[in-house]
């Protein structure tokens, strides 16, 4: 008996989430098609909409947004269809930390170029989720990354306000620092025996990157810099400009970050 309770009790639980789906109504094919091409407007909403997406028993809405979105994405499709289907992953779920990872490993298999163009796409669909008219709003709406939280445990490391946002956790960890305007961190250099080192790639704003000894180096939405292990160098935003890039940690043996000392107002101003 009471193996049978817990087989009934296991296939309710199994039931809730296909429940809790409603079946899709679509009407879009019939709206923009109907008369033209009825048949094709029946199977896309009917058939496509009606059928396919809503065998929630077998997969989530969720997962089918990440599917298509997927599969639009490698044929090179950005046109109102991805944006609508990018519409649905929101309502389905999909947060704006998520979609930005989600991109970022599509562009990896698909392409960079198709990549960009979703992410523009992307941001516009997951732009009203962030309040505010500021300075720090405004700024925010213009990248599809989030800017995170407060850098307080590294806050004594940079002059100004800055903020992180870890973006992903997994295989290569990688986290979105955003700086205000003149906002840079200490001199340091990321310590290994081998390997090592670290790699930027500018999202939004104007930045630099300065090695020891150097001259400095813009870093503008899209520009990589790779930074080799056991190197003096620093990087934040420019004066007029907030900033933000993703910062990927090089594997390495032994490694370590090393703070040293601030990048003083008399080297900062020195910038164009």
């Amino acid at each position: 008996m009471n193996r049978l309770i817990l087989s009934l009790i296991i296939s309710i639980v199994t039931l809730i989430p296909a429940m809790a789906q409603k079946k899709i109504v679509q009407t879009a094919g019939r709206d923009q098609l109907g008369e033209f091409a009825p048949e094709f407007a029946r199977l896309n909403d009917d058939i496509l909409f009606g059928e396919v997406w809503s065998r929630n028993d077998l997969l989530s809405l969720r997962d089918r947004s990440l599917v298509t979105i997927t599969s639009l994405i490698s044929q090179g499709i950005t046109d109102t269809s991805l944006t609508f289907h990018l519409q649905e992953a929101k309502k389905n779920g999909i947060t704006r930390t998520e979609i930005s990872e989600i991109l970022t490993h599509i562009a990896f298999y698909a392409g960079w170029p198709k990549a960009w163009a979703a992410f523009r796409l992307a941001k516009e669909v997951w732009n009203d989720d962030i309040k505010g008219d500021d300075a720090k709003a405004a700024f925010a709406r213009s990248m599809i990354f989030p800017i995170g939280d407060p850098n307080t445990a590294y806050s004594k490391y940079f002059i100004g306000n800055s903020y992180l946002a870890q973006i992903s956790k997994e295989q290569i960890p990688f986290a979105n620092v955003t700086f205000e305007p003149g906002c840079r961190n200490n001199w340091h250099i990321h310590k290994a025996q081998k390997g090592g080192g670290q790699m930027l790639v500018g999202v939004a704003g104007r930045g630099w990157y300065q090695e020891e000894g150097k001259a400095p180096v813009e870093i503008l939405p899209g520009t990589v810099i790779n930074i080799p292990p056991n190197v003096k160098h620093w990087h934040g935003a420019a004066k007029d400009s907030w900033f933000a890039h993703l910062a990927f940690a090089v594997p390495g043996e032994e490694a370590e970050n090393v703070w040293l000392e601030p990048v003083s107002d008399e080297e900062y101003d020195k910038l164009p």
